[in-house]
């Protein structure tokens, strides 16, 4: 009886991040082909892409223009793409003109706890969060809409509250915050496998399944 391979997997992405959605939704596919295979021991960890955000957010098109020096049509072409490269993942894209950026320091504080509460629990609460801030242009800075969607997964909605209350959790993801920086994170999703093997960008499932199977084959290959 062959015992299927192990493997941690640390996901470093955030929940404003598109092309994170795009990564998680194709890294869990790829999970589910692989199932028998291999188990996931999956930790979500935390990136800001813009920390200093303040609670009321910015207009997402003029925040993105000026971010990355491009123009409108430019900009609306970037969203096709990616509105394209989601919807075959059931990753619903509806950001556009009138749509704001969010701090998501909060969110990633729940993420934290939620990692705590169980294996299933994260991951659930960052799909959630995902399709709150992507799909329907929800603020995720706002801690009433963050306790509501914690509790719609399945999470204690009161604790939530009180962790988003009392600042808990906040020295954690900071440290790993600063832990994935050090270790050379600029952009994301970065996918790190066994804490070795790199998977940058949102890749289609097929790339994250041939990149495991290798990965699998070299750990067995290491074994024997």
């Amino acid at each position: 009886m062959t015992i299927p391979a192990r493997l941690r997997i640390d996901f470093v992405s955030d929940v404003a991040c598109p092309w994170c959605a795009i990564g998680f939704a194709s890294l869990r596919q790829a999970l589910a082909r692989l199932d028998g295979s291999m188990q996931a021991d999956l930790h979500l960890q935390p990136f800001e892409l813009n920390p200093d955000l303040p609670f009321e957010g910015e207009d997402a098109t003029e925040h993105l223009m000026r971010k990355y020096g491009i123009d409108e049509a430019q900009l609306e072409a970037n969203r096709a793409v990616i509105r394209e490269r989601a919807a075959p993942l059931g990753v619903v894209i509806n950001n556009g003109r009138g749509s704001r950026v969010w701090n998501t320091f909060d969110a990633h504080r729940l993420l934290h706890w939620a990692g705590s509460q169980g294996r299933d629990q994260a991951p659930a609460l960052k799909q959630a969060l995902f399709r709150a801030y992507f799909t329907d242009n929800e603020n995720v800075a706002d801690r009433g809409i963050l306790v509501r969607i914690a509790g719609a997964t399945g999470l204690d909605a009161d604790e939530a509250r009180r962790i988003l209350e009392s600042g808990e959790y906040a020295d954690e993801v900071r440290a790993q915050e600063r832990h994935f920086q050090r270790a050379g994170i600029r952009s994301v999703p970065a996918t790190i496998v066994e804490n070795t093997h790199l998977i940058s960008g949102g890749q289609p499932p097929e790339v994250f399944e041939m990149a495991l199977r290798k990965i699998i084959a070299a750990a067995g290959n290491t074994a024997a």
